[in-house]
């Protein structure tokens, strides 16, 4: 039986760049197009100030969310579940039993592929859906999806 402590197992510490990257990425067409409509004579002060309020916010964004999501995304799997923990404002817990796993998958996206991450999906017999577990190192996710498999099609019944 699994208490409901969080799960032990933290993502890969490079997922905290990861998520940054991604978020900067996302806050440059705002600023590039504030920017833009400044350059291009538009705005004035009130666009001024709404740049370096963009900007704030931005950097707060960056270096509080990433952190924030390490210290709360950690994952467990044991021979019954796979219990994972994630968001940041809104905060989940699932468990799954092994039991009715039906597929598990690894994703990479470019991003993933720069920083050597790979997110897994254990795809169960549940209305709820799928469960989740991002920013795990490749080999570890690699390594968790053949242990899950392994574990899966030794277990009796047929996931439904």
């Amino acid at each position: 039986m699994l208490d409901l402590r969080p799960p032990v197992n933290l993502v890969a510490r490079r997922a905290v760049l990861f998520w940054a990257s991604r978020a900067a990425l996302g806050w440059v067409v705002p600023l590039v197009g504030e920017l833009l409509w400044l350059l291009l004579g538009g705005g004035g002060a009130p666009l001024t100030i709404a740049i370096f309020v963009t900007a704030g916010v931005a950097i707060a964004h960056l270096l509080i969310m990433p952190q924030w999501r390490y210290r709360v995304h950690r994952w467990e799997t044991t021979d019954q579940v796979v219990y994972t923990q994630s968001g940041w404002f809104n905060q989940e817990r699932r468990i799954a039993p092994v039991s009715r796993i039906q597929t598990v998958d690894t994703e990479r996206g470019p991003l993933e592929r720069m920083f050597g991450l790979a997110n897994l999906t254990v795809t169960t017999a549940s209305a709820r859906g799928p469960v989740h577990i991002h920013g795990l190192d490749l080999d570890t996710a690699q390594r968790l999806a053949a242990e899950l498999a392994a574990r899966t099609q030794a277990t009796v019944g047929d996931a439904t």
